[in-house]
């Protein structure tokens, strides 16, 4: 039987992975400072040291630091101990056995540019903490011969982040979102889950992981509102004014390094400019992205 470590897998995306693993019959093995919903935990924290891989076949690799931290904080030194010391730990512990380390998106350039991101796309100048982690962490990744999956903006039930950050900026009725509407690529956890393991049998590389088609950012806000039953009207602030005033929250996070701002240049970017993916590599892999946000949220339509 196949035995396979999933770090993280008390989170919201290792966790999907581990139970994913157990249902199709492997041996799963949890690895991190909780126990995972299924399979044996073994503890390992990503900052301390390597973790016990004796009899795993394959790693997944969820376990990482997420957040949009103030520079030179001591969030982003943690962050950079996870994702990036952490990972080189788990590298040099998994020698020898196929590896799929899950990145994001955030790792690419910001773009302009209105075609969908295709992998070559120049991984540099990431607008946050977590993007720079990430990109250095998936760059030792791949230098050990991993695949490395990209997602963008993951979502389903439970989700910790996304939903809970956009109900949190509702106001008195009122959701500010910047620019005009976008069209978006999201990712199901569960199309997440499902390609890191079929992943294990690809080549080494990087492959974008999205679902099938990009959706209207607007409706998705709507749907997701209506969903949690939060009235509230959608304004359009004009994409130069949103970052102006995230770049001056950011400054003044900076001056206070134990703050967080309540804006930032990464969460306009995140939702006031198109990103669409191109998964036609994963696809040709024999990947499929088998769920839409429409199976967790009802009808919307997606942008082809």
């Amino acid at each position: 039987m196949t035995v396979i470590a999933v770090t993280g897998a008390s989170g919201f995306c290792g966790s999907r992975v581990a139970r994913a693993a157990a249902a199709r019959g492997l041996e799963v093995r949890c690895l991190g400072r909780r126990p995972g919903p299924v399979g044996r935990h073994v503890p390992w924290d990503a900052t301390v040291g390597p973790p016990d891989l004796d009899g795993v076949d394959v790693v997944v690799h969820c376990a990482a630091a997420v957040g949009d931290p103030v520079p030179g904080s001591a969030a982003e030194r943690t962050m950079r101990a996870v994702n990036v010391d952490g990972t080189a730990r788990l590298l040099e512990a998994a020698a020898g056995r196929r590896v799929v380390w899950v990145s994001s998106a955030s790792v690419y350039a910001p773009s302009t540019d209105r075609r969908p991101l295709a992998e070559e796309h120049p991984v540099r100048h990431q607008l946050n903490a977590y993007g720079r982690t990430k990109a250095a962490g998936e760059a030792l990744a791949l230098a050990a011969g991993a695949v490395v999956l990209r997602p963008r903006a993951v979502y389903g039930a439970g989700d910790p982040h996304l939903v809970p950050r956009l109900l949190a900026r509702v106001r008195r009725g009122l959701l500010l979102l910047p620019g005009p509407d976008a069209l978006l690529s999201l990712t199901a956890v569960e199309n997440l889950a499902g390609a890191c393991l079929l992943a294990a049998e690809w080549p080494p590389g990087p492959y974008n992981i999205a679902d099938p088609l990009p959706y209207r950012r607007d409706d998705v806000v709507a749907a997701v509102l209506r969903a949690h039953g939060v009235r509230a009207r959608i304004h359009h602030v004009p994409l130069p004014v949103a970052e102006a005033a995230a770049g001056a929250a950011e400054a003044l996070a900076r001056l206070r390094p134990r703050s967080t701002p309540p804006l930032t240049r990464y969460a306009v970017a995140q939702l006031g400019r198109p990103v669409v993916l191109d998964v036609t590599r994963a696809q040709r892999q024999g990947w499929c992205a088998r769920r839409t946000f429409a199976d967790l949220y009802g009808p919307v339509a997606a942008a082809g």
